[in-house]
Order: structure tokens, then sequence, then C-alpha cells
């Protein structure tokens, strides 16, 4: 099954990120239906089912529509310049062992096809902070970086300091937003059940991942 929902995509634009999602609906069913109605005006490169089928909805080199509005790294128009993957996930419960593992197997080639980077592969949550909230806490990204299929950081020893945590997370690829959005949308991917105010482990952990992987952002 292929979706009607693509177009070119813009500017002479290629992928340079890909793009995790949750579809948040009953089934794998219900999710192919939506992302193949031309109505709805959505689509996505790829579906995963809980059962590991992956379904190819729209042709790598097209502009799918799963994206919407925001930026990653200073950047907008993120359906042109990305991959979407829709997983079949209703937002509260584990990813199913079978979709993880067919996930696993369908990034190296995404990654290769298009010389993406471990650091490009984000979340919805990442490059529409307050919008978007998938693939969400339960989703397990420290299990994809093991795999080099994404980037993750265990550090736990940080100086308690809210400029460079922000200079850091700007670095990293996260836009301009308020201080307690962008402390919310730092631990949904990497201090999922953390909670209070601003922590020396959230620090520590920006500083790696902008150390590591970040870049100028004007």
């Amino acid at each position: 099954m292929k979706s009607p929902n693509f177009g070119k995509r813009r500017n002479g634009l290629r992928p340079e990120l890909v793009v995790l999602h949750y579809t948040a609906m009953a089934d794998c069913a219900s999710a192919t239906r939506a992302l193949c109605d031309p109505e709805r005006e959505v689509s996505a490169h790829y579906l995963i089912g809980r059962d590991g089928e992956v379904l190819a909805l729209v042709d790598e080199p097209m502009r799918a529509w799963h994206a919407g509005s925001g930026a990653w790294r200073g950047a907008d128009d993120v359906n042109s310049r990305s991959i979407g993957i829709e997983l079949d996930n209703d937002g509260r419960t584990p990813f199913s062992e079978p979709l993880m593992a067919a996930l696993e197997a369908l990034l190296p080639g995404i990654l290769a096809r298009w010389d993406i980077m471990p650091e490009g592969v984000i979340g919805h949550s990442d490059m529409a902070p307050g919008r978007k909230i998938d693939p969400g806490r339960r989703f397990d990204w420290k299990r994809l970086a093991r795999q080099g299929l994404s980037v993750w950081s265990d550090a736990d020893d940080g100086t308690l300091d809210s400029e460079q945590f922000r200079a850091d997370a700007a670095a990293f690829g996260y836009g301009a937003m308020d201080d307690d959005l962008l402390l919310e949308v730092v631990r949904m991917r990497f201090r999922p059940w953390a909670t209070g105010p601003l922590a020396g482990t959230d620090c520590a952990v920006m500083s790696e991942l902008a150390t590591r992987y970040g870049t100028t952002v004007d």
C-alpha cells in the first residue's frame, strides 16, 4: 500500500534526519488508513506495526507529510529534510519487542543511503517542542544508541548552570523556547522519569551531547 500524501522535496533538500513518531491510534490498520487517506493530508515513509511488519508508504526520495511545523538545528521544513517513521504505539505502553527489532533492522539502511549520522535520528518532540510529545517517554532511545542508531548520554555529574544548559541544548539542536519547556523536552528524550527543577545531571547530559554532537547555531 502506498500513500498519496507526498510531494517533491523543496529547494533541492535531501534527507539529513530521521524523525520518529508514535501513531497514538488503536492499531496499525487504523494508522495505515489515516496515513493513506488523501483527506487527512498526513503520511510517513514507513509505518512499523506492533507485530514488526514494516509498511513502506512513501518512497524515500519524496517528501512525506509527517513533521509539520518545527525546526531542528535552526533549519525548518523538516519534511523536506527527513525520513519519517511512524511506530504503532498508543503513547502509554512500552514499545513491543517485534516493533523495536524491526526498527533496528530498518534504520541502518536509511542512514547509509542518505549518509545520516546517528545524531540525526530524532523524535517528533525534539523538532516540535510544545506541540508534539511523540515518541514519548516510553521509547527506548538508549537501546538504539547502543547500536549506533541514535545518541544517548549517561552523564550524571554536572554543575548546575541554567545559561550553559540552554547554550548546550541549542548547540545540540533544540530551538529557542522557555526554560520549563526546554527542560521538559530534554528530559522526555534523555531523562524520561526525572522530575523537579533543573539539576546538575540535566546539565551534564546536555554538556556531553553538545560536546560530542553539537554545532554552532547563529
